[in-house]
């Protein structure tokens, strides 16, 4: 089985994801250093303990995940659960690779355009900070509502969103960002929006969407992110000849 330095890795992605670009609210790339070695590289979604847990059990070398440590604004302190993450990382010598905004945006192994791919959405445009959002049009035209574009959702995510708006309105134009973009709703109205998508959804939004008559589907942080991480993956997998898994630890949010 063929391996990569872990720095040699770090610079890779970091010139392909651009992360210099980017004004993020936590570090990306390697955040904690391990082994020098990777032969096999485990991804998911969120550095949680129970993925954690799983990369050891698979003799993982690095974990890769869009959401890691050291956010903005949080406890610095290396206690409670950060200590458990931080101290078995470290024991078992594994490096913890993340990367946030850098992989949403991504226009090949991306958040935003894997979910499009998924939905069957050809983009089109894109809109917002660092061109954070997308824009693009369904390709099935029997998605005639936005009663059908939530059902067809809920199909392709497995998971039930959540609809605010006229159930019998035409999608039309879509726009979508994964994650906690509510904040960008605004954005999504004046770029043309019929209908935005996004993971989550706060209550102001709820007002912003009924007044503006623009269609909101939250469809779930969790399910909306899992494709950046395991695009990237399998990508850095092909491009080193290393193993890649990914693991999926269940998040209703």
């Amino acid at each position: 089985m063929k391996s990569v330095n872990r720095d040699d890795l770090a610079q890779f992605l970091a010139k392909e994801l651009q992360v210099n670009y980017f004004r993020d609210y936590c570090p990306n790339g390697v955040q904690v250093e391990g082994r020098s070695t990777i032969k096999h590289l485990v991804s998911g979604v969120t550095a949680s303990l129970a993925l954690l847990e799983k990369a050891v059990e698979m003799q993982a070398d690095a974990v890769l995940v869009h959401h890691g440590y050291f956010w903005r604004g949080e406890d610095m302190r290396v206690i409670g659960q950060k200590h458990k993450r931080l101290k078995l990382l470290l024991e078992q010598d594994i490096s913890l690779f993340a990367y946030h905004l850098p992989l949403d945006s991504h226009a090949d192994f991306g958040n935003n355009i894997g979910l499009a791919r998924h939905l069957g959405i050809t983009p089109d445009g894109r809109f917002g900070e660092n061109d954070l959002g997308w824009l693009g049009m369904l390709d099935n035209p029997e998605i005639a509502t936005l009663e059908d574009l939530a059902m067809h959702i809920e199909l392709k995510l497995g998971r039930k969103p959540l609809l605010i708006g006229e159930p019998a309105a035409r999608p039309g134009r879509v726009a979508w960002c994964t994650g906690a973009a509510q904040n960008m709703l605004d954005q999504a109205i004046a770029a043309g929006a019929n209908v935005y998508l996004s993971g989550e959804i706060s209550e102001p939004t709820v007002h912003l969407a009924r007044e503006s008559g623009v269609g909101y589907v939250a469809c779930g942080h969790h399910a909306t992110e899992r494709f950046g991480v395991q695009n990237l993956g399998e990508f850095i997998a092909r491009q080193f000849g290393i193993r890649h898994t990914f693991v999926d630890i269940d998040n209703p949010v």
